[in-house]
């Protein structure tokens, strides 16, 4: 399959425009400006998976009442170190954003802190949070607790959510180092951009809904976890730290045959699979100062991206990348150079643009 046109957009100009779509459709300026700044930060970073592409099924949630752009966010229970967060279906960077603000508020106090979320939606690219508390000389940590639509290793069925979960530490010299995956092979966001390109998917990312495997992302229906058992058992315990904490199971009554699984498909034109869309979700913070000298911390930290990126190269290699490192040089390129958008991505946003009066700022 060939790929698509490119359109440009600059970075700036995509983040207003969302936040505009997303004020017209009710939602808080403040809201929407975190909302909007979350999800053109993973294009700015080249994550186009979880970017303006999922904007319009961000919109149609809002239409039937899924996403609330003005949800009842309450803390339910509280310690000195931790708390628990109904989100009532809020948008989830907006939640999520509030909840790490409340982690490290509590991990400067006590050394660490934890926010329990219960029941919010998609929360882009998580990589955001825990780099929110790098920026603050923290260790931040975040994963998700999502729906059922990876195997378990060894079986065909969609038993199990491809949890992803990040990571963020300082540098100081160096960019802080930033883990974002998801226990599966590729995030299901990948297929929703393989469609708009026009491209296939490798081999070994996803079966489809006969459990065979195929490279057709229109196919596609249950991805593959990522290290065979490992990812699976990793996306498992994920589980058990989120979404069993806050009693609101994802994987039980779906392996119990008391709910169907969720598996992978369009949303826009969905709404019973839009409605069906909810998760969970853990984020810490760890004050560095508080265990450490912040200083000393980030010289290791820098001492090892040095000695990493200057060990001996396996054949076929020109560098070595420490985690969050592509995305880096990709934001400081698309920053400068504007965000590519697949034609069709561009399309779709220009027809919600529409919708509202709001003008696609094509470059």
């Amino acid at each position: 399959m060939a790929q698509s046109n490119v359109k440009v957009i600059a970075g700036e100009s995509l983040q207003e425009f969302t936040r505009e779509v997303l004020i017209r459709a009710g939602m808080p300026p403040e809201d929407a400006a975190t909302e909007a700044e979350v999800i053109v930060w993973a294009n700015l970073r080249g994550v186009d998976s979880h970017g303006v592409q999922l904007l319009p099924w961000y919109v149609e949630a809002v239409d039937i009442g899924h996403m609330k752009v003005k949800p009842n966010i309450q803390i339910v229970k509280e310690t000195p170190a931790a708390l628990s967060i109904e989100a009532d279906h809020a948008f989830g960077a907006v939640v999520t954003v509030f909840a790490m603000k409340k982690a490290m508020e509590k991990a400067r106090n006590l050394g660490i802190g934890w926010a329990f979320i219960r029941r919010t939606n998609h929360q882009g690219a998580i990589g955001y949070y825990p780099l929110m508390a790098a920026k603050n000389d923290m260790a931040g940590l975040t994963w998700v607790c999502g729906n059922t639509s990876m195997t378990p290793f060894g079986s065909k069925f969609p038993g199990l959510a491809n949890n992803p979960i990040a990571i963020s530490v300082p540098g100081k010299r160096h960019r802080p180092l930033v883990l974002d995956m998801a226990t599966s092979v590729a995030a299901g966001a990948k297929l929703l951009v393989a469609k708009d390109k026009g491209t296939s998917i490798p081999e070994g990312w996803a079966l489809d809904e006969e459990g065979n495997p195929t490279t057709d992302p229109w196919k596609a229906r249950i991805l593959l976890p990522i290290g065979g058992p490992k990812g699976s058992g990793l996306s498992l315990m994920l589980e058990c730290l989120g979404s069993l904490i806050v009693d609101f199971p994802k994987v039980e009554p779906v392996v119990l045959g008391k709910e169907p699984p969720f598996g992978m498909g369009s949303m826009i034109g969905n709404p019973d699979r839009i409605r069906q869309h909810i998760q969970n979700s853990v984020v810490v913070a760890i004050d560095i100062g508080t265990f450490t000298d912040v200083d000393r911390y980030k010289e290791h930290i820098d001492n090892m991206i040095d000695g990493l990126k200057s060990l001996p190269k396996a054949e076929g290699f020109d560098e070595i990348f420490v985690p969050g490192e592509p995305e880096w040089r990709t934001y400081e390129e698309r920053t400068k150079n504007g965000v590519p958008l697949p034609e069709k991505t561009a399309d779709n946003l220009r027809k919600v643009g529409e919708r509202f009066g709001i003008k696609l700022p094509l470059t």
